[in-house]
């Protein structure tokens, strides 16, 4: 592992971001090439955490693109602020086409927010692009490109510093072997239990040594159980915060049933939980 690695491992550290030297390395490497990172991975594995703590790492804004079904380019990169225009035709009469179309009147979006930063470089998270459909995808491919982009009234608007991307998928679709290629690749599993129990020791240090060890093997459990919804570390952290806040220094039956609503999300895996406590499948 780099000098330039291992410095990254600890910088996430003290950022209360349980790393590996994976996680590190890719990270290390979109810095250094100014490669977009594409971060794939089950729910809850803290792949959107990973934008937030570059962000506070090189001391520079977090802009965040979140996609969603139907999203088109207006909403992600300008619109025009089409009341405020017509405010001012009224108030200024003989208003020009070049007074209505200007950088006043322009509603920057994520994507031109990054283009158009001023100041340090900052980290652009474009987060599920999976969730987005392939004619955005396709528009997206020309912005990581050149990080440039062409407002007709204004003229053609370059980045002055490449921002640094983060793109998140949880694969619900398959994304473009075009968008694979632009970017470096990381994929973050549900972690092993001594890896899940430092960051539930990091992240919610309220929590009693014996707790955090009985939630974590629950967990773990629950992730080989067939669940429609599997728990991801977000779930963990939940539980283990409201087990905490209800002053629990264990985890018995009873506690367990009551608060099983912070870890499953769905009816079905609930009752298949208890019915799996019930007949002693799982251990409390």
């Amino acid at each position: 592992m780099s000098e330039a690695v291992e410095k990254l491992l600890e910088q996430l550290e003290r950022e209360a971001y349980v790393a590996d030297p994976a996680i590190a390395t890719s990270l290390h490497l979109a810095k250094e090439l100014r490669k977009p990172l594409l971060v794939e991975g089950h729910a809850g594995v803290g792949k959107t955490e990973i934008a937030k703590v570059l962000a506070r790492m090189l001391d520079t804004d977090l802009i965040r693109l979140q996609c969603y079904e139907g999203l088109d380019t207006s909403t992600a990169l300008y619109e025009w602020n089409y009341p405020r225009q017509l405010l001012h035709i009224r108030m200024q009469e003989g208003a020009t086409e070049a007074q209505i179309f200007s950088e006043q009147f322009l509603l920057k979006r994520p994507l031109l927010q990054a283009i158009a930063h001023s100041g340090k470089a900052p980290v652009l998270l474009i987060d599920e692009i999976d969730r987005s459909d392939e004619e955005f995808e396709a528009f997206l491919l020309e912005v990581l490109s050149d990080f440039q982009v062409t407002v007709p009234e204004l003229g053609t608007i370059a980045a002055r510093e490449r921002p640094h991307v983060i793109l998140t998928s949880n694969r619900s679709r398959e994304l473009s072997d075009a968008l694979r290629r632009r970017c470096l690749y990381l994929w973050i599993d549900y972690p092993p239990l001594s890896k899940e129990l430092a960051i539930v020791r990091r992240k919610v240090p309220g929590a009693s040594e014996e707790l955090a060890a009985q939630i974590v093997a629950l967990i773990q459990q629950l992730r080989h159980a067939k669940l429609a919804k599997v728990p991801g570390v977000s779930e963990t952290l939940d539980w283990a915060a409201a087990l905490v806040s209800l002053h629990a220094s264990r985890l018995s039956r009873e506690i367990v049933d009551e608060t099983l609503g912070c870890v499953l999300k769905d009816e079905g895996d609930l009752r298949r939980v208890r019915i799996e406590l019930d007949a002693g499948r799982l251990a409390v």
